[in-house]
């Protein structure tokens, strides 16, 4: 539970923080990979559905659960953090967060009805997404692995049913349920950059629930419970999953000891009350935009052809491309409108100037 905590009080600090740099400008425009690039490999498991009824409710959460929770892992990291991850193949990959595994070596995990732990790998790790995958040997598992069926985060709808299985607090094999109560939300990755596209549920999540699926009513993973929004480092209703979308895109990456290269910009910026753009807060130096002719104070209205309202389009613009493409970036300075070309970079490993946490 120590890595969760700890990233915890971080998710509840951006509670109050993420608004406050929105207004300011502070917020940088790069985000990790989600639904809207254009790069992203073909999903990681092969059991994908292509029902429409992605929201209809089970007849009976106790018999999805029974169907569901042998998938769902209770994993110990280290002498003291614990969290929670999913199944996603029968080649024993597992999906955690990165936070869950962030600072240990040596994991054991406990699956489905099987209390015997068993070890595991950490096969690959991706801060941006606040996402990981470890690995088990599938022969050690009793009874065999059940991976979880992959969703489809794009067609949701809020009001849509939500279920979540983990280990908060360390109780193991524990369900929730709720609704989902927005899309397109922005939260902060361990290494400080923003995940665009998260998921915000009501179905309670504590800590310990880290790492662990958010599914649909069908039980199909539709996310991976990341924090929790709250004054009191428990559940208040307020809760994020990093979307499916994005690890349909970054697990294939990571889980054989890869890493995701996402396109930068490098600039910090904010959303004007009226939504009319991103405000420019701030360049940095040397990087493309600055390179491009970015200044602070510019308004960017476009990218690509694509209008901009906030900085979170920024971000969902940006990861939409490749390090080296070139970008056309209009922007309204000294109220007039031009036309830039920036040549998108490789974005750093760290955001060292931004503490999140």
């Amino acid at each position: 539970m120590r890595s969760f905590v700890s990233f915890l009080a971080g998710a509840v600090t951006v509670g109050a923080v993420v608004a406050a740099l929105a207004v300011g400008g502070l917020i940088d425009d790069d985000a990790p990979s989600s639904s809207t690039s254009a790069a992203a490999p073909s999903p990681p498991t092969a059991n994908n559905s292509d029902d429409d009824d992605k929201g209809s409710a089970p007849a009976d959460i106790s018999e999805l659960y029974k169907r569901v929770s042998p998938g769902v892992v209770f994993i110990q990291a280290g002498q003291t953090g614990t969290g929670s991850g999913f199944v996603l193949d029968d080649d024993g990959h597992i999906v955690t967060n990165d936070h869950v595994v962030e600072g240990s070596n040596q994991f054991q995990v406990v699956i489905g009805g099987n209390p015997e732990p068993i070890p595991a790998r950490l096969m690959g790790q991706d801060p941006s997404s606040d996402l990981a995958v470890l690995k088990v040997d599938p022969g050690a598992v009793k009874g065999g692995l059940k991976p979880l069926e992959l969703g489809d985060s794009t067609t949701l709808e809020p009001g849509d049913q939500a279920i979540a299985i983990g280990s908060p607090f360390g109780l193991e094999g524990t369900v929730t349920t709720g609704i989902i109560s927005s899309l397109g939300r922005t939260i902060d990755s361990p290494n400080c950059y923003p995940i665009a596209d998260a998921v915000q549920t009501d179905a309670a999540i504590n800590p310990g629930n880290s790492g662990g699926p958010l599914l649909d009513g069908n039980g199909r993973v539709i996310g991976v419970n990341s924090q929790i929004r709250s004054s009191s480092n428990s559940n208040s209703g307020v809760g994020f999953a990093v979307p499916v979308s994005t690890v349909k895109f970054v697990v294939p990456l990571i889980k054989d000891g890869g890493k995701v290269e996402r396109a930068y910009l490098g600039v910090r910026n904010g959303t004007p009350p009226d939504r009319s753009g991103a405000l420019v807060d701030s360049v940095v130096a040397n990087g493309p935009a600055a390179q491009g002719g970015l200044q602070p104070g510019d308004k960017i209205t476009k990218i690509d052809n694509k209008d901009i309202k906030s900085s979170e389009d920024v971000s969902s613009a940006v990861t939409a491309r490749k390090p080296g493409e070139q970008a056309k970036v209009v922007v309204v300075r000294g109220g007039q409108e031009r036309t830039l070309t920036i040549q998108l970079g490789t974005r750093p490993e760290t955001q060292a100037t931004q503490n999140c946490r």
